[in-house]
């Protein structure tokens, strides 16, 4: 594929982008808290986790291991760091979460492999053929954007793994309920564990600096922001002692 076609088409994925977080504004992605029947035949959560990130994983290793320029020198390390994430998102965090009764939509395992093919294909694509040579050298590596992007990856990695473990820890075993997390960022927002998706995606577009991870980091905001303000209002709803003093995704601000 040409550089100018592959440009079309992310700009496209951009659009699209936008379309999608306005909708996810009048519509809850049903699952999780938010399961509904209505959207169809469903299948257990732990193996709709892995089968539905298991492609943005797959892509990004094939990438890195048939790219023309994917070793150059050092965007090896965007792939690397794209691989921890998908890693634990495919593998670990769904061995970690407890069954439940609830199930997973085809309908947004479908979508999400969907989604996945089109980010992972877009950014691994374009590190692997398109980068220009030189573009992720070694004077990449002493670039602010490298250490501000690297520095925004990693503690959102940290926020969004420690988080996940509070939220796993909540429920013992046998228990399909919710209750309120507390500690941590928990005591400020709602939502600390998609903050910390949001902060890594977009420390991954400052350190790449690149359209395809810009859509990435467009995409993250487009998915979670009204993903946590749902979240949000269902605690609301459920407990009538939520605290008040919480927002939703960002403290102090929404």
């Amino acid at each position: 594929m040409d550089a100018r076609t592959f440009e079309w088409i992310t700009w496209g994925w951009v659009a699209l982008a936008v379309v999608t977080h306005i909708a996810l504004h009048f519509v809850v992605a049903p699952f999780g808290r938010h399961s509904s029947t209505k959207w169809g035949p469903g299948i257990n959560n732990k193996a709709g986790w892995m089968i539905m990130e298991l492609p943005s994983l797959a892509i990004m290793v094939y990438f890195l291991l048939t790219g023309s320029r994917s070793l150059q020198c050092c965007a090896w390390i965007l792939f690397a760091v794209w691989i921890v994430h998908y890693t634990n998102r495919t593998f670990i965090y769904p061995l970690r979460i407890r069954p439940t009764p609830k199930r997973m939509p085809l309908f947004i395992v479908g979508n999400a492999i969907f989604f996945n093919l089109m980010n992972a294909g877009l950014n691994g694509y374009y590190l692997a053929e398109l980068a220009p040579v030189g573009s992720y050298g070694t004077g990449w590596l002493g670039s602010p954007k490298f250490a501000l992007g690297m520095a925004l990856f990693l503690s959102g990695l940290y926020l969004n793994w420690r988080s996940d473990g509070i939220l796993i820890r909540l429920r013992a075993k046998g228990e399909t309920g919710y209750r309120i997390p507390r500690g941590f960022l928990f005591d400020r927002i709602t939502a600390p564990n998609l903050l910390g998706e949001i902060v890594e995606w977009t420390g991954f577009a400052v350190m790449a600096w690149n359209l395809p991870a810009f859509s990435f980091m467009l995409w993250t905001l487009a998915n979670l922001v009204p993903r946590a303000l749902d979240h949000h209002r269902w605690y609301q709803r459920t407990f009538t002692d939520y605290p008040k003093e919480r927002k939703a995704v960002f403290p102090g601000v929404l």
